[in-house]
């Protein structure tokens, strides 16, 4: 499983003196890009290909309490991809030094070309990279009506 570790920050910490809800947000797009960087999806070879990534949702679970001192592991799965590549479903959990789960985020995105502003599938070898990321018990082929699962847009003023 890929796994990425981090030390608490001060500038991590709320007002309440734990781990602020978009500080989860950080760790886990740092171990994204982690991934993607190590996998040669690193931003030079993407915008040969002139890709973006861009998140659809997160959903996060918090079951404990996270303090500065206290190392977190965060981890990655692929939980869904679209038989192109176009959308992507991540699962991260937050672990403490003994493997305790302190939360849980699922996460979907997909990919968009940056000059047509539309979304796209993957080059193959990109792909195949990003396919060989360990999947989730629950893992599913994407589709298009999953990305509408929990979209509703407000009616316009």
């Amino acid at each position: 499983m890929y796994t990425k570790q981090f030390e608490i920050r001060w500038s991590d910490v709320d007002a309440n003196r734990h781990v602020r809800n978009s500080a989860y947000i950080d760790y886990m797009s740092h171990t994204r890009m982690s991934f993607f960087m190590e996998s040669g999806l690193d931003l030079t070879n993407l915008s040969k290909q002139n890709l973006g990534a861009v998140a659809f949702y997160e959903h996060m679970y918090y079951f404990r309490e996270i303090f500065p001192g206290t190392p977190v592991t965060v981890s990655l799965q692929l939980k869904g991809l679209s038989e192109d590549g176009r959308y992507f479903e991540f699962l991260h959990n937050f672990y403490d030094e003994n493997g305790k789960n302190y939360a849980r985020c699922e996460m979907m995105g997909g990919w968009i070309d940056l000059k047509e502003r539309k979304l796209v599938g993957l080059p193959k070898e990109f792909y195949d990279k990003f396919n060989a990321l360990e999947k989730t018990d629950d893992f599913r082929i994407l589709t298009k009506e999953n990305t509408r699962k929990h979209s509703q847009r407000p009616k316009d003023l």
